[in-house]
């Protein structure tokens, strides 16, 4: 009995092979391992140059493809001739087991060379690839947390153990871009699950939108995207990321605000393309750093006119969202309850000097400055817009019934 279960011979083996390398989800962690060998490179111990180890990359790349290879083998398998799930499949059961063989001697092959090159612990950094890959189905997509993780820990693993097989060390850099891929990923992840949840739920796969339906995991998925974003603008400011890496986020959340509105399977089309484009402008940033060096706009330069500036600013925001989610009623009812409370707190903390405002008009009123009794507007303002645009409030006043 041959591999594929269509045509027969070599030249049909090779085809059937070939179909399970599936481009679209292998490119980000290959990517991935490319991307934190050149963050190495650029890091590395101080050093000038940014030359790669071209060795150590290329056997740490074909660890992680055979690592996706047997993942995507081994779900062929699960869901074609076990589940029943798929139409159709190009190889035969005996065809799976038999990939399943070579890709896992391949690994072996690919993961004894990182050892090699690089040590015990680059070793272990890899080996996860496969452990992921091949419990994927059926053991770990039954578990809401694992389904979802599986996927994004294999890409931050890829970016980690790419980075380390140049280095031979971890820096806090590459484990908290790690981490931002963890994240971000696992929110396109569970977009992705939400496209098959009726069917999921019949044979027993526990993803996020079957454990919490399509609208409550639709909001945990894009509530970590958008920590993502903010944790890769947080470590930009903080210096830990070059203040270029900011640019990533850009186009990410642009993707994302059209996704938002988008059924599940153009979503994720629509992420999936979005995570290619934060995973190229972040290479760009590491690579060449074209902010380096170029300070923050200083709007200071408005003298005592800057604070009243930023309220004009965040203010305007304010009464965008407030339009948009028709919340004029609701703000008014709780500004007019905390104004009171904020006052006094306001208050109090200038007058025994807790901070101090030196770029303001120095107009007061009521005992502080002008700009203080704005900010208690805007503030809650700008948070109430937020919340109801987010929950589809009709911000209507209520009729007394």
């Amino acid at each position: 009995m041959g591999i594929a279960r269509h045509g027969a011979g070599p030249t049909a083996g090779i085809r059937a092979l070939g179909s399970q390398v599936h481009p679209v989800f292998m490119l980000p962690p290959l990517a991935a391992s490319v991307f934190g060998a050149l963050l190495a490179a650029t890091t590395r111990l101080g050093a000038t140059d940014a030359a790669l180890a071209p060795v150590a990359l290329g056997v740490h790349l074909v660890a992680v493809f055979f690592g996706l290879y047997t993942a995507h083998l081994k779900d062929g398998y699960v869901d074609f001739h076990r589940r029943n799930e798929d139409e159709d499949h190009p190889l035969t059961a005996r065809g799976c087991r038999l990939a399943l063989a070579g890709s896992t001697a391949g690994f072996a092959v690919a993961l004894a060379a990182v050892v090699t090159v690089a040590g015990p612990f680059a070793g272990l950094l890899t080996l996860p690839g496969w452990v992921i890959g091949y419990l994927h189905a059926p053991e770990f997509d039954t578990n809401p947390v694992t389904v979802t993780a599986g996927y994004p820990s294999g890409v931050a693993l890829a970016l980690l153990g790419g980075f380390y097989v140049q280095a031979g060390t971890l820096s806090p850099a590459v484990v908290a871009f790690a981490g931002v891929f963890l994240v971000s990923l696992c929110g396109v992840k569970i977009i992705d699950d939400a496209t098959d949840v009726r069917y999921d739920r019949s044979i027993g796969k526990r993803t996020v939108a079957v454990v919490l339906g399509p609208r409550r995991a639709r909001e945990v998925a894009f509530g970590l995207l958008g920590l993502g974003m903010f944790l890769v603008v947080a470590f930009a400011v903080d210096g830990l990321f070059p203040a270029s890496a900011v640019l990533a986020v850009v186009p990410f959340v642009a993707v994302a605000a059209f996704a938002a509105r988008a059924d599940p399977e153009l979503a994720t089309e629509l992420l999936i393309r979005g995570a290619y484009l934060f995973l190229a402008v972040l290479v760009a940033a590491v690579w060449f750093r074209p902010l380096a060096g170029v300070p923050l706009p200083d709007i200071g330069v408005l003298g005592r006119y800057t604070y009243l500036a930023t309220e004009v600013a965040f203010g305007a925001g304010a009464l965008v969202l407030l339009w948009r989610a028709d919340a004029w009623w609701r703000v008014a009812r709780t500004v007019a309850v905390l104004y009171p409370l904020a006052y006094l707190w306001d208050w109090y903390t200038l007058e025994v000097g807790v901070f101090a405002i030196p770029l303001r008009t120095g107009v007061e009123l009521l005992g502080i400055p002008l700009e203080e009794h704005l900010f208690m507007l805007v503030v809650p303002a700008f948070a109430i817009g937020v919340h109801e645009l987010l929950n589809g409030g009709t911000g209507e006043a209520p009729t007394g019934d």
